[in-house]
């Protein structure tokens, strides 16, 4: 178990929000210069430091004024299909999820109309 799993949301934002003021700090580069390369407001990168929040585009756009943009596939990796499987799905790729599907207890007793 992460972590990450017990904690709030809001938390973890807080934490990924620091470790951007962080790296900032770390290349000494101010809020105005980083806000000018990402090109976003120097107030949004100030209220993303305070872990206000911002939105995703937000920070895909400091990722890469960092040039940390590669990190994203250590952030969500790519599926990995095994050949074999690629063979016995005739390659085909799901399109859609199938939710839960009800257990037969959980369903009322049918018929086929005729009884």
């Amino acid at each position: 178990m992460s972590a990450y799993e017990a904690m709030p949301d809001a938390q973890i934002e807080a934490i990924l929000c620091s470790r951007m003021e962080s790296i900032r700090l770390n290349r000494n580069i101010t809020q105005a210069d980083l806000a000018r390369e990402a090109g976003v407001s120097t107030r949004t990168i100030r209220r993303m430091e305070q872990g206000e929040g911002i939105s995703l585009a937000t920070f895909i756009r400091v990722l890469k004024a960092f040039k940390l943009l590669d990190r994203l596939d250590l952030l969500l990796p790519p599926e990995q299909v095994q050949p074999i499987e690629r063979v016995q799905k005739a390659a085909r790729r799901r399109e859609r999820a199938s939710g839960k599907r009800k257990r037969d207890s959980d369903n009322t007793h049918w018929t086929w109309g005729d009884e």
